[in-house]
């Protein structure tokens, strides 16, 4: 008897086991599925809220358009509006790798160097806290009309966040766990492991910022690109199309944001599932 009894405890311990994991794959899914539709439901809360503004106030159109007005252009007009998203896209992502291949390498060399920190972060920060829009004009003097100063701009704001997160991630390190290790055991192993959540923090924010850059980037004496479009359409009085620009612009910032959160978890399963 006491065999059996034995025997049914266990079966109902596997039973209990399974109705609970169970349970949490359903509050799991849940959950999910929350933060799927709580964002879609925001979007289109602000999108009804919009309309019914500018039908109750009687907004004039070239002040402010109505979302069926974006609509319509973002529909009419889509090959005009990816064709001037291309080059805007190129910029922004060859920037993007720049600034952040630059901010990798000059944050291990501070790492390495206490003196050279001491000598160039200060310029850094100086650089940093010169407006956007101050630069464009320097840059394209600089370096001509084309592509190269778009890129160069979408570069220098994507360099200060990752500068600054990468050189504290190398840097936040226990020295319990580097007394019997090589230099490059210590970097490789622990240094750039420990700075992978710091980088992708801030390549995250770079994501958003290069896109940013290359626009303001087009801002001066470019006759193509989300910048472009956004200036012409703002000199013509042409509201639908400022906001069409101004929405597919986003679009491609936001997935752009996406895909580099997208890599970290692939990359830092470890460090998301620890995430709340």
């Amino acid at each position: 008897m006491s065999d059996q009894a034995n025997a049914l405890a266990l079966g109902g311990a596997f039973v209990d086991d399974a109705a609970a994991r169970a349970s949490f794959l359903a509050v799991q899914r849940r959950l999910l599925w929350r933060k799927r539709l709580l964002p879609l439901a925001a979007i289109l809360a602000l999108l009804l809220v919009w309309w019914q503004s500018i039908e109750i106030f009687g907004i004039r159109p070239f002040i402010a358009p109505s979302p069926v007005a974006v609509g319509h252009v973002l529909f009419a007009r889509f090959d005009m509006l990816m064709a001037n998203l291309l080059p805007t896209a190129i910029e922004a992502v060859l920037g993007f790798l720049l600034g952040n291949f630059a901010g990798i390498a000059i944050a291990t060399a501070f790492v390495y160097s206490r003196t050279m920190e001491e000598a160039f972060f200060p310029i850094a920060v100086m650089v940093n806290t010169i407006p956007v829009v101050a630069k464009a004009p320097i840059l394209v003097l600089l370096l001509g009309n084309g592509m190269s100063p778009k890129i160069a701009i979408a570069a220098l704001v994507c360099f200060f966040p990752t500068l600054v997160n990468m050189t504290r991630g190398l840097r936040d390190v226990s020295t319990v766990h580097i007394l019997s290790a090589t230099p490059r055991e210590v970097f490789l192993k622990l240094r750039v492991f420990n700075a992978l959540p710091y980088l992708f923090a801030a390549l995250k924010i770079a994501a958003s910022t290069a896109v940013i850059g290359a626009i303001v980037g087009e801002w001066i004496g470019s006759t193509t690109g989300i910048g472009a479009l956004i200036i012409s359409a703002t000199y013509n009085f042409d509201s639908p199309l400022l906001y069409a620009t101004i929405v597919v612009g986003s679009t491609f910032a936001a997935l752009f944001f996406g895909v580099i959160t997208l890599v970290e978890r692939r990359i830092l399963k470890w460090h998301v599932t620890r995430q709340p």
